[in-house]
């Protein structure tokens, strides 16, 4: 089967002549080539114009000798503009000087002209025209006064082509900026959506961290804990504590799965602005702390705060359910966490703390986790600040970790009466 090639169209002959006067002439393709090919039309042309006048004004052997000689430089026109002219003016001067067709060597340099008017800076323009023109009278006095007061009668046409030659030469700039801003703005647009995918291909790591982190150490410990019932005393089985464990480990499966759930869905919204669905909040704070006292730990949860933006609800989530897997996981058998988390005016203060020794700093298998990074970039995200270290007076040590996080939706009076204070005696 043979590949079908589609055709495609070829620009309209205005299209390519917009596409030629747009292009700078030094960096188009063939240029050499294009050149001499002009130098053979134009001595083509000037050869047909010497010819048509009368035998008088028709060149002679040196006259002949000195035209074709003035096309020549034409071919490297576009690489040394100015050298080109000064050529073209030392063939051109003496060809006038011998009174020969005046009109043959007229295209050559005009054309040479142009070419140093679109690619020279404007004063060098001005003054190379006043030269030129300087010069050509001076000669054509020393030939013929008429001839040279008619020079400078027709000298309108050479001052017309330089100035054209500097009008091309600022319409391909202007041209040229506008197509650089644009690719400027391409460029800034593709930067930002490779930064914005940056960005939520780290908040998917960050939700599925938290998410599984947390999912994983809870059914480890419970897992444990059952295995434990199982073999310390097997004549005497607690089916009862068996069962309690199995079930937390099935609820935190449960659990696991529906947040999973939710992410996979985010990320299958391709069409979707921002479709994160409900964020958790501090709503969520006493099934975390319900979570980990089901794999050991001793929690006490206090908050004194009300309503607050949801990113902030959602950072303060997922920072308290990073230190409570930390405290399981690292803080020994049964440790005893502190979660507080109260309004002030303009902030809202953080703070998880246990009597455990902490995460290790040396892990034994040299592979640091991405627990304590994840809740400072969660701290940042909404504007706030992360500590995380040893207990300072502690006595028995203990690790802590504290966040502030600004927020103009907290309360700005006193701090109103616990909506959740779960002590360990109340369980």
């Amino acid at each position: 089967m043979q590949a079908t090639t589609t055709a495609v169209p070829r620009p309209r002959a205005g299209e390519r002549i917009m596409a030629a006067i747009n292009r700078d002439p030094r960096a188009a393709p063939h240029g050499t080539r294009n050149d001499a090919v002009l130098a053979a039309v134009l001595l083509t042309g000037a050869v047909c114009l010497a010819l048509s006048t009368d035998e008088g004004r028709r060149p002679d052997a040196a006259g002949w000798a000195l035209l074709v000689a003035a096309h020549v430089p034409i071919v490297w026109r576009r690489r040394h503009p100015l050298l080109v002219l000064v050529a073209l003016v030392a063939l051109v001067g003496p060809y006038h000087a011998m009174d020969n067709n005046h009109a043959a060597a007229g295209p050559a340099s005009y054309v040479a002209l142009y070419t140093l008017a679109v690619t020279g800076r404007p004063l060098r323009t001005i003054l190379t025209g006043i030269g030129v023109l300087t010069v050509s009278v001076g000669i054509m006095l020393t030939v013929n006064t008429h001839q040279a007061v008619e020079l400078i009668r027709i000298s309108g046409w050479v001052i017309a082509i330089l100035f054209a030659g500097v009008d091309v030469r600022y319409y391909r700039q202007y041209v040229a900026s506008i197509v650089e801003r644009a690719e400027r703005a391409e460029r800034t647009r593709e930067e930002e959506a490779r930064r914005r995918v940056a960005e939520e291909r780290l908040r998917v790591a960050r939700d599925l961290h938290d998410l599984l982190a947390h999912s994983i150490t809870v059914i480890g410990v419970q897992t444990s804990v059952a295995a434990h019932v199982l073999t310390a005393d097997p004549g005497r089985l607690d089916r009862a504590a068996v069962a309690k464990a199995l079930d937390d480990i099935a609820e935190t499966c449960r659990s696991a799965r529906g947040e999973l759930r939710t992410t996979l869905e985010v990320l299958r919204e391709q069409d979707a602005t921002d479709a994160r669905g409900p964020l958790p909040g501090l709503h969520g704070l006493p099934d975390l702390a319900e979570t980990a006292r089901g794999a050991g730990a001793r929690v006490e949860l206090s908050v004194r705060a009300d309503a607050v933006p949801p990113a902030v609800g959602a950072a303060v989530y997922r920072i308290v359910q990073e230190a409570l897997t930390n405290s399981v996981r690292h803080a020994g058998p049964k440790p005893s966490v502190h979660v507080e988390v109260r309004a002030e005016r303009g902030a809202l203060r953080l703070s998880v703390t246990d009597d455990g020794t902490g995460p290790d700093p040396a892990d034994p298998a040299g592979t640091p986790g991405f627990g304590l990074v994840g809740m400072r970039e969660r701290a940042r995200s909404v504007g706030g600040t992360l500590d995380a270290g040893p207990r300072e007076g502690g006595g028995g040590g203990g690790f802590e970790v504290t966040a502030v996080l600004p927020t103009p939706a907290v309360p700005t009076g006193p701090a109103p009466t616990p909506t959740h204070l779960i002590p360990e005696s109340d369980r």
